[in-house]
């Protein structure tokens, strides 16, 4: 069944998500807050030894909260979690959450990624600007939104690259958009042998990442951990949503097949170092559901396939869109070099 990329080509082209983002320079980090205009249906599949999440037990199938309300994904470690509570803060202002004794809570699960190697002041005053950029994100949030050194990959490393926020979509003939956002900052490389063309280069639309080509010869690769690695960080964090109508149960599925995207794009991936986290969510407006139990769990199977591969496409935008920071070179610099 053929399909193209959505009109943005951004996790947003599935209706009625908006992304919201803020970072702060000198400390070389930030937030992005994904954003549904309605309560959702969401799962999470984690991966990696190192992994920082937030509410994450509450997207667990046999959990009695069964939609949540905006998901944060921010850099800074486990300082970076307090970006939760001030998207927290600005949802209950707007009277969105779970209702309970007349009031509401905000359900917020989060992810963080390590940047706090990048170089940039991490001596805050008084407390870690996570919480107030959290806020900000959500004050923030549109249909478009910047990609490369913006919101949690402001500050973000691809092995021996800048790293940054990613995203890509995919909308079938039939109506069903599925899309991704990933915050990239593997250890792992990105590139092939040689530096030359991105791990993703097989699953590119268009020249959405350069149009630089395959990767020839995957088994030449080094098994090693890229030694630039410690000039950055680690672990990759994002969402992938569709439109179609998908409980807790079947996206927790999507969210495990979303991961393999991961694996196309970075090498080696899923290490002790990384807390690999993708959540997913989905906003029903299409009207091609299946009837029938055979038919959902083949649904469930094709948006997965497609979550993969616009993982794989965000992971390597976002590391093309980021511009240099500090000691940590674009990937534009090392793959078109100036003369």
């Amino acid at each position: 069944m053929g399909g193209a990329p959505g009109r943005l080509n951004l996790l947003s082209d599935v209706p009625g998500i908006r992304v919201g983002q803020a970072h702060d320079a000198a400390v070389r980090s930030g937030v992005t807050v994904i954003l549904p205009d309605i309560r959702v249906a969401a799962s999470v599949d984690v991966r990696g030894g190192g992994p920082g999440t937030r509410e994450t037990d509450l997207l667990q199938p046999q959990a009695m909260v069964q939609q949540i309300d905006a998901i944060a994904l921010a850099g800074g470690s486990v300082f970076g979690l307090d970006a939760a509570s001030g998207v927290t803060h600005w949802l209950a202002r707007q009277g969105r959450g779970f209702p309970v004794h007349g009031m509401v809570a905000p359900i917020v699960p989060a992810a963080i990624l390590f940047d706090l190697g990048n170089g940039g002041n991490k001596d805050w005053p008084d407390e870690p600007p996570y919480r107030r950029l959290g806020f900000a994100a959500c004050a923030a949030a549109a249909e478009d939104f910047a990609l490369g050194n913006a919101g949690a990959g402001y500050g973000a490393a691809a092995g021996r690259l800048k790293g940054g926020i990613g995203s890509a979509s995919w909308q079938a003939a039939d109506g069903l958009i599925v899309a991704a956002l990933v915050a990239a900052n593997p250890v792992g490389s990105v590139l092939g042998p040689g530096n030359k063309a991105f791990w993703a280069a097989p699953w590119e639309c268009g020249a959405e990442f350069g149009g630089l080509g395959s990767v020839a010869g995957g088994a030449g690769a080094d098994h090693e951990l890229p030694p630039e690695s410690r000039i950055g960080g680690h672990t990759c964090i994002g969402v992938v949503a569709t439109n179609a109508r998908l409980d807790k149960t079947a996206l927790r599925h999507i969210a495990t097949m979303a991961q393999d995207g991961l694996a196309r794009a970075i090498r080696p991936v899923h290490t002790p170092f990384d807390g690999d986290t993708l959540f997913a969510l989905a906003l029903p407006s299409w009207d091609g559901q299946p009837g029938d139990e055979a038919g959902a769990a083949r649904l469930v199977a094709r948006i997965g396939s497609i979550a993969a591969d616009c993982v794989a496409r965000a992971v390597a935008r976002g590391v093309w869109e980021a511009e240099p920071l500090g000691a940590l070179p674009a990937a534009k610099q090392i793959l078109h070099p100036v003369g």
